[in-house]
């Protein structure tokens, strides 16, 4: 027990050591609007294979998705390949509609059939390879069974960070539309017999490090 004198000493030191504490930051979750949800599990449980696309999200809050966009692509239930012109399609037509890559660009969504939404060594290669030059990137997997992972990377960082999913119903959402959805999953997913190796273009990655002279947005 201290000594009566040292009593004071001692307390201050306890609070001067409390306020040196450095306060940890708290990584906001990856958000999907109820909207963005339904279409994702529709279109992850429409066919037999894997589906991928990109989430839009708002400038203002670049880790809440409101919507997921698929491009034409080649699809087993290990693979997803898109095609190098409708990558292309799709980032003029975003930026038409007066987008900038960091939300239509840098949230990689794709599913699995499986129960098992961990990234195969193909997905990490690829997350690495085509978005590694990106100020920052999102990579998400929703399996079957509903299992869910999420990573955030960020340029110049070795090491990616987890993110927790969520569903955020507190914004105003759309109606859900089963009908644009399967016309947009019949124009875009092409099923093959074999597993074709992911084919993201130079384009793309040239696109992707073009996208950098935009403003970047925090996350």
């Amino acid at each position: 027990m201290p000594h009566p004198r040292t009593q004071p000493l001692t307390r201050r030191l306890l609070q001067r050591s409390r306020r040196k504490r450095p306060k940890q930051r708290k990584t906001r979750p990856l958000r999907f609007s109820p909207y963005a949800w339904a279409k994702l599990i529709y279109l992850r449980d429409r066919g037999a294979t894997e589906v991928g696309g990109f989430g839009i999200t708002e400038p203002d809050d670049p880790k809440f998705v409101q919507d997921i966009v698929l491009v034409e692509q080649t699809c087993t239930d290990i693979t997803v390949a898109f095609d190098d012109t409708a990558v292309a399609d799709f980032f003029d037509d975003q930026i038409d509609a007066g987008r900038h890559p960091e939300q239509f660009g840098r949230v990689w969504i794709h599913t699995h059939p499986g129960n098992s939404a961990r990234p195969s060594q193909v997905d990490v290669e690829t997350f690495a390879r085509v978005f590694g030059n990106c100020d920052w990137a999102v990579m998400f997997i929703l399996a079957r069974n509903g299992a869910t992972y999420a990573e955030l990377k960020h340029s110049g960082r070795s090491k990616a960070e987890k993110l927790s999913v969520g569903i955020d119903f507190k914004p105003q959402f759309a109606a859900s539309n089963h009908s644009a959805w399967e016309d947009e999953y019949r124009q875009s997913v092409h099923e093959a017999l074999l597993s074709p190796l992911w084919g993201l273009s130079e384009w793309f990655e040239d696109e992707i490090a073009y996208s950098e002279q935009w403003p970047v947005f925090p996350i």
